[in-house]
């Protein structure tokens, strides 16, 4: 008798084991079913400093770059990373030596360049280099991050640009304009001439605002991939010289989803929600 309750007591304790062992494995299954994808993570890191090559003449350097330390893919890394070729390193540490490297290479070139004039320089100037990365916005897994630039060596005016890139998170690269529209080029040209002054560069003059039509170089405007987007339009970006004078700014022209119907890519059209 006594061995039939300890050999039914060991079954019940078996059994019982087992259950346990079974909830474990199916919380664990859930745990592993229920897992969430990494968060989106964006950081920076930055540099600010100077020197003086003589009495007269000041360098500054200042630069800002961000860091992705969710993305992991090394294709979409180098092409967010486009301007600076052969970086190994993504964390902040490596791109923070990168930046450095950037600083030493400016001052140590202006050095060697400066040699044969420097002594004639007689009055005060300060030249600098500032360049950064903005993320401007993170839209259906389409990442916006504008690149801007400023410089000056002397001359009448310092220099300026951007460039505006955007990143497809989902297909791991680079969004160019045929993932948007297939509208002919000529057409989209005569679009961009059409819309030109619908956002003014700010440039001014004694009796007011100057349109930006006013100050063109150029007969044609280039359907550049120098763009971006938002839940209403498709706009280009125009650095200083590159379509207007120098005096009428950076020129942004917008073209509305409405006037690409029927051109849209139905795989973003469908991401960006477009009616």
């Amino acid at each position: 008798m006594k061995n039939t309750i300890a050999v039914l007591a060991f079954s019940s304790l078996l059994t019982f084991s087992a259950c346990k062992k079974t909830e474990n494995t199916a919380s664990n299954t859930d745990k592993t079913e229920t897992a969430k994808p990494e968060t989106f993570a964006v950081d920076s890191v930055k540099v600010n400093d100077s020197i003086m090559l003589n009495d007269s003449l000041k360098l500054k350097f200042s630069s800002r770059m961000l860091v992705f330390p969710t993305i992991k893919d090394k294709t979409l890394l180098d092409s967010i990373y486009f301007g600076n070729k052969n970086i190994q390193d993504f964390s902040k540490n490596g791109i923070q030596a990168l930046v450095d490297k950037n600083k030493n290479e400016y001052f140590n070139n202006v050095k060697k360049d400066s040699k044969d004039w420097l002594s004639d320089v007689k009055y005060s100037q300060e030249w600098y280099s500032d360049s950064g990365m903005n993320m401007k916005s993170n839209i259906n897994d389409y990442l916006h991050i504008e690149y801007a630039w400023g410089s000056y060596e002397g001359g009448a005016h310092d220099n300026y640009g951007f460039s505006e890139r955007v990143f497809d998170l989902k297909n791991n690269k680079k969004l160019v304009l045929k993932d948007i529209t297939t509208m002919p080029e000529n057409k989209l040209q005569t679009l961009l001439m059409k819309n030109i002054n619908k956002i003014n560069g700010g440039a001014t003059d004694d009796k007011g605002k100057i349109n930006n039509s006013d100050m063109l170089l150029v007969e044609v405007i280039p359907a550049t991939e120098n763009f971006y987007f938002d839940e209403k339009n498709l706009y280009f970006h125009y650095s200083p010289y590159e379509i207007t004078a120098f005096a009428a700014g950076d020129i942004t022209i917008p073209v509305s989803w409405e006037e690409l119907k029927g051109t849209l890519n139905p795989e973003f059209k469908e991401r960006m929600k477009i009616q």
